[in-house]
């Protein structure tokens, strides 16, 4: 299975995975590494909430996750109830799939600071790695409408809609997502989340969404991009190509006639 880009605001990875051995033969052999570590120093009594904070930053942007939570849990012990801190905390808790913990750590933020859009953005990450679209999509509304100039937002809404296949909203999100930023789907996000997509079917069509709103905006590259992984994914109705008004000009292109002609095939899933 072919993997997937970053929808983002804004993916996650399995950090805290215990040590397991998947042997299919005796030549397929793949070990997983043990859960993370702390390998830094613990933080230091005298140090100011500042600097605290300061080096749980570091920490993190090394993923150095548990050691981050030490500075920011120390952090908070100084400075408590500090609303971008205790969402530092909340993203070091994210990404080690800890979701009960971050989204304590996300209340409280929203708690200490009712307009702090970051902290309802990211609380609607964590009820949609618990696959509760509904409550995500009132999340990042919340968010949007603190702050409707963030194209991870709009991705991230655009993710939820898609995994209810509300699939005109979810275009509509993504479409205002890539006006905010055209890079937004090729952006790797340190605290971003992997669209969960639940068949094929539903990548394939994920792919020609995306070839359809890159062929919206002008960009015609990734246009074509996305509508190979389309047609690699096995999408079914891809001869909607030949009739989506947003492809007019895309249809000009010897590039679109070639692949067209080629039509490359289908990876099997």
């Amino acid at each position: 299975m072919r993997a997937q880009p970053v929808l983002r605001a804004l993916a996650l990875v399995a950090l805290a995975c215990p040590s397991v051995l998947a042997q299919a033969a005796p030549s397929e052999q793949v070990q997983v590494g043990p859960p993370p570590l702390r390998r830094a120093e613990p933080p230091a009594a005298t140090a100011s909430a500042e600097d605290l904070e300061k080096r749980g930053d570091d920490l993190r942007a090394e993923k150095a996750y548990l050691d981050a939570l030490d500075y920011y849990r120390a952090a908070l012990k100084k400075k408590p109830g500090d609303a971008v801190v205790l969402n530092k905390a909340g993203i070091s808790e994210l990404m080690l799939q800890r979701y009960k913990e971050a989204r304590k750590d996300f209340e409280r933020s929203i708690k200490a600071d009712r307009s702090y859009a970051e902290a309802y953005n990211n609380l609607g990450v964590v009820h949609y790695e618990e696959r509760k679209y509904g409550k995500a999509i009132k999340q990042y509304e919340k968010a949007i409408k603190l702050r409707n100039d963030a194209a991870s937002y709009y991705s991230n809404l655009g993710a939820a809609y898609f995994a209810q296949k509300q699939f005109e909203k979810a275009n509509a999100a993504y479409l205002q997502a890539l006006q905010l930023d055209p890079d937004i789907f090729e952006r790797v996000s340190r605290a971003g989340v992997s669209a969960q997509l639940s068949s094929p079917e539903d990548r394939a069509r994920f792919d020609y969404v995306l070839a359809k709103l890159y062929a919206r905006i002008g960009n015609l590259d990734r246009s074509l991009e996305y509508l190979r992984k389309a047609l690699e994914d096995g999408y079914k109705e891809i001869n909607d190509v030949y009739k989506d008004t947003e492809f007019t000009e895309l249809r000009k292109d010897p590039r679109f006639t070639q692949l067209m002609a080629d039509r490359p095939a289908a990876i099997p899933q």
